[in-house]
């Protein structure tokens, strides 16, 4: 297993790390199967999408604020970011890569994106 660190730079951004992770992946050099990419935070996310077009990021952070908009009344949180919390829950904190030849096997459109909701902050990412 490996810890990746990345540092998010805005308050809701999806970070591309698919690179980073196919290189843990390559550093393990595991056998053909799957492998876990998990995040242990509760205000940042993950999740496998399109990573051709930079929009689609931009998409899904913004349909993820109409969903969940970061002010509501009924929030009773005190931290003041309910929203980033129930955003994680929406996007989940893990995935499973399937490997094979020691290559993640995604679609040609696919990447893997860390999902801040709760930034600028460190996040870190455990692959195994």
């Amino acid at each position: 297993m490996r810890k990746i660190e990345v540092i998010t730079t805005e308050k809701s951004e999806m970070v591309n790390i698919t690179a980073l992770v196919q290189q843990v992946v390559s550093d393990l050099m595991p056998p053909d199967g799957a492998m876990t990419v998990f995040v242990p935070h509760t205000t940042c996310g993950i999740t496998i999408t399109e990573n051709i077009d930079a929009d689609v990021g931009l998409d899904t952070l913004a349909a993820l604020d109409a969903a969940v908009p970061w002010k509501q009344p009924f929030y009773k949180h005190k931290g003041g970011n309910s929203a980033a919390h129930i955003k994680t829950s929406m996007t989940g904190n893990s995935i499973s890569l399937l490997i094979e030849g020691g290559e993640i096997q995604l679609g040609i459109w696919q990447g893997i994106f860390l999902c801040e909701f709760d930034g600028p902050r460190t996040r870190h990412i455990w692959v195994g």
